[in-house]
């Protein structure tokens, strides 16, 4: 297999196990309540922030991670 860079590998061709099961890791999530690490976003008009921004913002946050297949 050639080198592929994670955003390659993360953009997989076909919804089959083995091309998504890498990134299935729940157990490493922070559990409800624990504070969690700061790092960079990007919104939809390509300006940046972070997530600790954004939580600083609005008494409640979601941020949703998906495939861009």
């Amino acid at each position: 297999m050639p080198d592929h860079t994670e955003i390659d590998l993360y953009n997989y061709d076909e919804f089959v196990p083995e091309k998504f099961e890498r990134w299935m890791r729940f157990d490493d999530s922070p559990p409800v309540g624990k504070l969690v690490p700061d790092f960079p976003l990007w919104n939809l008009d390509r300006s940046t922030t972070s997530l600790k921004t954004e939580i600083t913002k609005h008494a409640y946050t979601i941020v949703e991670f998906g495939s861009f297949t």
